[in-house]
């Protein structure tokens, strides 16, 4: 066991707080400036010769700027001899341009591995990758993590504990077919029904719901997702959900990316609550949404320092 040093730059530091004092280790002092013209300047206020560190940085947005803050703080860490340096990265921005979907476009997520990867991480924390094979984009140790402990917490206590009255019957619904696994999973836990949405893209950020595969009447719908960005598919799901019967609508994901007129579509919607986690610090609208309810993964991310620093199991804390 190395002695571990914890710091944060600007994207999330409620979150990089939280972790430091499940850890018991304070944040060592990180300078992180701007020039006149926008270029960043980071200096480490502190002896890290030797040490394991771990940068707490969500590349949420401002996107660049956050990338750029992660990159040059590696950058200044390698150059004053940390002995390793982990990158926890609790969202990973990027990951949604993981393949070529047109020709002649990029890669971008490969890009941003690659970036991290030269600038000198030693290994990778994240949770919950929107999509999987990303981790296969990097050469070095990568650890994705996954926030389902905190949202089953919740969900369980919520939504399947024994009431006075009889509830309605319980469906997670994927909101498309690639989140059927995730849903399946949830719905094991909850002993729950599976529903998936039949949705087709009309446009980047806008989707029109077209079909539900599975039985909603009557039931209390949960839509689960990795992420929520403009809010659109998750607003749209929620009506047609509605529309085939289900008694009350609500959604949990882990990333509240919240972009655009997010904020404003769920509070305008037949959502009841939209469960999302603290990967994302909330802009100041989102936090005063009544609709938002926020739970902390901070627990398991410091678990997951703690595990790496010590050299344990990392997997086990999902088993």
């Amino acid at each position: 066991m190395g002695r571990m040093v914890l710091l944060t730059c600007n994207s999330n530091q409620p979150l990089a707080n939280k972790i430091s004092n499940d850890i018991g280790v304070p944040l060592a002092a990180c300078a992180v400036k701007r020039f006149a013209d926008g270029e960043i300047f980071v200096e480490i206020g502190q002896n890290v010769r030797g040490a394991d560190v771990f940068v707490i940085q969500s590349t949420c947005p401002p996107v660049n700027d956050n990338l750029m803050e992660l990159l040059i703080t590696i950058d200044a860490l390698k150059r004053a001899s940390a002995a390793s340096i982990t990158a926890v990265v609790p969202y990973f921005g990027y990951a949604r341009q993981d393949r070529k979907v047109h020709p002649r476009t990029p890669i971008t997520a490969k890009l941003v591995a690659d970036l991290i990867s030269v600038s000198g991480a030693s290994r990778v924390v994240t949770m919950e990758l929107h999509s999987g094979q990303i981790q296969g984009f990097f050469d070095i140790p990568f650890d994705n993590i996954f926030a389902s402990p905190v949202l089953l917490n919740h969900l369980t206590r919520e939504y399947c504990l024994p009431k006075t009255v009889q509830a309605p019957d319980l469906v997670v619904v994927s909101p498309d077919a690639g989140g059927v696994e995730r849903a399946r999973a949830y719905a094991k836990r909850l002993n729950a029904k599976v529903a998936m949405i039949d949705k087709r893209r009309t446009a980047p950020n806008e989707a029109r719901v077209m079909n539900i595969v599975g039985s909603v009447e009557g039931c209390r719908a949960i839509i689960l997702d990795d992420m929520i960005d403009t809010a659109g598919t998750l607003v749209k799901a929620a009506e047609a959900i509605i529309a085939h019967g289900a008694v009350e609508v609500s959604a949990a994901a882990t990333h509240p990316v919240f972009s655009g007129p997010a904020i404003e579509r769920i509070q305008e919607s037949s959502l009841k609550e939209v469960i999302v986690t603290d990967t994302i610090q909330l802009r100041e609208n989102a936090a005063k949404c009544s609709k938002i309810k926020v739970l902390s993964v901070s627990s398991i991310l410091a678990e997951a320092i703690r595990r790496i620093n010590n050299y344990d199991s990392v997997s086990s804390l999902f088993v």
